[in-house]
């Protein structure tokens, strides 16, 4: 079997245990984004190819599945994940339906850059669960941070963001990736969220760089101003999460203290009322949240004059 085509279950905060298929060959995208984990993009395109035969996927994955079964794998979604854009993969159709007669939920994850196609719309709402690219609401941070080819248009994507949310029954969520020092200031999110306010959308990720980025100059915003992106986007009545690298359990108390706090802090700045209750729960000392903050594993961070608490990313 093809490793890098299909791939899992692997543990995912957003999907729980998921089987990943690739349907795209390595870094064939429409954009060549600054904070890619992959490096820059080694073909871009915008027209829609043939690449892997559906057939052979779904071969792949039942196999996969097989496998994870005789070992008491759970599999919560079958997630088309590509090491580039999976929009672009003319079979995408073909495939998802294909997947859906094995009886699991079916994921994609998109950059959104061809949902302006009556054709990629329709393909995708055949999906249970899609998550779309929402990076900047300005042109100009959007061609600095995504790297589009030259023939996509801003305006077009938005437009085929918004007529994609029309249009699906499924869960949608989006993903805004944040960049230190280009789309992190306070107007530029409050822009992201007011647009992504208007859509409809189960939940909004903030994401940040946290693995080798595709240009040595990015790096992620200070924990800071990653609460406030938070507090602006809560602000517009989304339902935000962090996406920042950690996986795991996060708000159940697991007997674990400190693992507990730093998982649910990963997730979403934690209110000091809030780790109070939680230590109660727990039973357990305040003590403990002043040993992570002497190990810098956690920080204080102050909105309406509230006290919250977030993860240290130099532990991510």
């Amino acid at each position: 079997m093809n490793q890098t085509r299909v791939f899992g279950p692997v543990p995912s905060r957003r999907l729980g245990k998921s089987v990943g298929i690739n349907n795209i060959p390595p870094k064939i995208c429409t954009y060549s984004c600054v904070y890619c984990q992959l490096g820059k993009s080694l073909k871009m395109l915008t027209d829609r190819s043939a690449y892997y035969n559906p057939e052979i996927l779904l071969a792949e994955t039942k196999e996969k599945i097989k496998n994870a079964h005789s070992n008491s794998e759970p599999i919560d979604y079958l997630t088309i994940v590509s090491d580039g854009e999976p929009t672009l993969d003319v079979n995408l159709g073909q495939l998802i339906e294909k997947l859906s007669l094995l009886g699991i939920k079916i994921a994609v994850i998109t950059n959104s850059t061809l949902l302006n196609r009556p054709d990629v719309r329709q393909e995708l709402c055949k999906a249970d669960w899609v998550s779309v690219k929402i990076d900047t609401l300005d042109e100009k941070i959007w061609r600095k941070i995504d790297r589009p080819h030259k023939r996509i248009k801003f305006d077009a994507v938005l437009e085929g963001i918004c007529s994609f949310s029309k249009e699906f029954k499924g869960q949608l969520v989006t993903e805004t990736m944040l960049v230190k020092e280009v789309n992190d200031d306070k107007q530029s999110l409050g822009k992201t969220a007011q647009f992504i306010s208007g859509l409809n959308c189960s939940q909004a990720y903030l994401s940040i760089p946290t693995r080798p980025p595709a240009l040595k100059w990015v790096r992620p915003p200070e924990e800071q101003k990653i609460s406030r992106a938070y507090h602006l986007f809560d602000a517009h009545a989304l339902n935000t999460e962090y996406l920042i690298g950690y996986e795991g359990n996060q708000f159940a108390y697991t007997g674990n203290i400190e693992a507990d706090i730093l998982s649910i802090t990963s997730v979403h700045p934690m209110r000091e009322d809030a780790v109070y209750a939680y230590l109660k729960k727990a039973k357990g000392h305040f003590s403990t949240i002043e040993k992570l903050l002497a190990e810098n594993k956690i920080l204080v961070s102050t909105y309406n004059n509230e006290r919250f608490y977030i993860r240290t990313l130099t532990t991510q």
